[in-house]
């Protein structure tokens, strides 16, 4: 099992580990002033040009460039890979990796690989020729293409009380699958059983793309609900999930909005006829979460899209508290009545849907207009029973200036002081429930784990270009790689590099990460050519910038010297090493010099 090491954990094995007695155990290290020398392990030479500072905890070579702190060092003379070369040293220094990780960690890790195998089970279920059969027949009557179900990960729970259970029991993972809510214990005697039978699978997955949770839709079976959705786990809290959105985020940044629908198969049908900036919920609420998730891809009007019955109605009163707590823009677009997303879809296409979306009225507009279509002409009675509907909403949104407007809104449509309707929908503001649904509070004896530091914005650059495009590191002839400062861009990219890729690398980052990430990746050329021509811009920036925070050092440390005849030793080796630096960085100047000198890396700040 793969395990994610905590990034402050990786800080303090290398402040802990002495990098001169871990070097020199294969290096003949020469005292040279506050620093020392050697003839570098990494290339052949006969003059010294190899240093270790243990003032900054890192070594570089002037001759092959080789630089880094002591992860780096294992990684490169031994031939490990970065989470081998932290676990070996953190075992050495008595640095425990194990004990110190959180086992909600330890747990989410555990329903993560179940849940992958979980899907695939569903999804190889689906296409087998006779058991898949009645699935695909359903997907296909709801118009839903078999490209559209591939993209998707649609699959299908047989009727059967093991079928899973069966293949998680050969893995050797059943308490696991019991974790994620996959199997169920058996009332009377051992084993479990499947939780998902004779249903039709939609994966929910991570804005990155990798399944968190399923949606059952019964077919075939007379027992049990229509929908069955995993129970919330470590993994997976439908309070900050959207259906979708793993391939909705480059439409809903392109167009700076997102379609919301209440059903799975709604969002499938949008999608199928193209309208591919539609999520859906998980559950009944629209919450404070699923309005973050909506922010960091970059949304900034949300377009409901809902039934034209009562239920659809019934919808927008209860969506429109956290939107106007969020103090979101929104619109309203209601269906034909009778018709429901994905029908309407199929009936009119992408074209009908878009003029659907383009008339689309304002959120408070509809709201006001469904509660008290009459306006100030309505009578008294009807008044008060539309205010009464609208405390659930106004409860929702906390004192504020959002508030203070809402209710002159509502007075202006209700033909009523401000006042007056302040005192009539007056009630106590309820407190946000915390994020994480059922997670236990974190014991009072175990310390927080430091705050992360935000990623530099040209190191997500870097691992952004190899996210996208793994064969650059080839051409990091330099090993920048090694000159990466921030941990957690360094765990991204070795987890992206070991075989994992690039969406399972930024499911695992912290959100900090993933946040430079994406900025990076959205900023980054797609092209071939020009990305590369941007990577050595990357590469270069860097490889200038480390060498520059080295000669202003110098620079400050030799610049009190007396004179020409009067250098100490330690002088004498900051000069050389300068006139060594510069020449370096003239070679990384020449050396990554992209092919088009038109493209430069993007640097705007993430």
């Amino acid at each position: 099992m793969g395990v994610v090491i905590p990034e402050h954990k990786i800080q303090e094995v290398l402040e802990r580990v002495d990098l001169v007695g871990l070097i020199s155990r294969h290096v003949d290290l020469k005292k040279a002033g506050r620093e020392w020398k050697a003839c570098c392990p990494f290339h052949q030479e006969k003059t010294p040009s190899f240093y270790v500072v243990p003032e900054k905890r890192f070594y570089f070579c002037h001759g092959c460039r080789a630089s880094g702190d002591a992860v780096s060092f294992v990684q490169r003379y031994l031939g490990k890979t970065f989470l081998d070369a932290v676990r070996d040293l953190a075992r050495e220094l008595g640095v425990d990796l194990e004990a110190e990780q959180d086992p909600s960690m330890r747990e989410r890790q555990q329903i993560k690989e179940a849940t992958d195998q979980a899907a695939e089970h569903f999804r190889a279920m689906l296409w087998q020729q006779d058991e898949g059969r009645s699935a695909r027949a359903y997907i296909a009557s709801r118009g839903v293409s078999d490209e559209t179900a591939m993209a998707f990960g649609l699959g299908w729970a047989p009727l059967e009380w093991a079928s899973l259970t069966e293949r998680f029991q050969k893995l050797g993972m059943l308490e696991w699958a019991a974790k994620a809510g996959l199997v169920l214990k058996r009332n009377s005697g051992d084993g479990y059983y499947d939780f998902f039978r004779s249903r039709v699978m939609v994966p929910i997955r991570a804005p990155e793309g990798r399944p968190i949770a399923f949606g059952g839709r019964l077919i075939g079976a007379d027992e049990g609900p229509k929908y069955l959705n995993s129970r919330e786990s470590r993994l997976y809290n439908k309070s900050e999930t959207l259906f979708g959105m793993d391939q909705s985020r480059d439409e809903i940044r392109k167009r700076k909005a997102a379609v919301l629908v209440e059903g799975y198969f709604d969002a499938l049908g949008l999608h199928q006829v193209g309208v591919r900036h539609a999520v859906a919920l998980c559950s009944t609420n629209l919450t404070a979460g699923h309005m973050q998730v909506l922010k960091r891809a970059e949304a900034r009007e949300l377009i409901l899209l809902l039934d034209g019955d009562s239920a659809g109605l019934a919808a927008v009163e209860r969506l429109s508290g956290p939107l106007l707590a969020a103090g979101a823009t929104a619109r309203v677009a209601l269906l034909p009545q009778g018709d429901d997303p994905d029908t309407f879809a199929r009936r009119e296409g992408q074209e009908g849907v878009e003029r659907l979306l383009e008339g689309a009225h304002p959120l408070t507009s509809h709201l006001f207009a469904s509660l008290l279509p009459e306006g100030k002409a309505a009578s008294f009675e009807e008044k008060m029973a539309a205010l009464e509907r609208l405390k659930p909403v106004v409860g929702q949104v906390p004192v504020g200036l959002v508030r203070a407007t809402l209710f002159s809104a509502v007075a202006e449509h209700f033909g009523w002081r401000p006042a007056d309707v302040e005192a009539a929908l007056r009630s106590k503001v309820p407190l946000p429930k915390p994020a994480g649904g059922d997670a236990p509070p974190s014991s009072p004896n175990r310390p927080a784990p430091p705050l992360e530091k935000p990623p530099p914005a040209l190191e997500c650059f870097y691992v952004g270009a190899v996210l996208k495009e793994p064969r650059l590191m080839a051409r990091d002839t330099f090993r920048v790689c090694d000159e990466l400062s921030h941990m957690g861009l360094r765990m991204a990219l070795a987890h992206a590099t070991s075989g994992h890729g690039a969406n399972d690398a930024l499911f695992e980052s912290s959100e900090a990460v993933k946040r430079g990430i994406e900025s990076a990746l959205r900023q980054l050329p797609s092209e071939p050519v020009p990305l590369e021509a941007a990577f050595l811009s990357i590469c270069r920036e860097i490889m200038v910038r480390r060498i520059d925070e080295r000669l202003v050092y110098i620079k400050r440390a030799t610049e009190q010297t007396p004179g020409a005849f009067d250098l100490t030793e330690e002088t004498r080796q900051l000069l050389v090493e300068r006139v060594e630096l510069l020449a370096l960085k003239k070679r990384v100047l020449e050396e990554l010099k992209p092919a088009s000198s038109g493209t430069k890396a993007p640097m705007q700040p993430v």
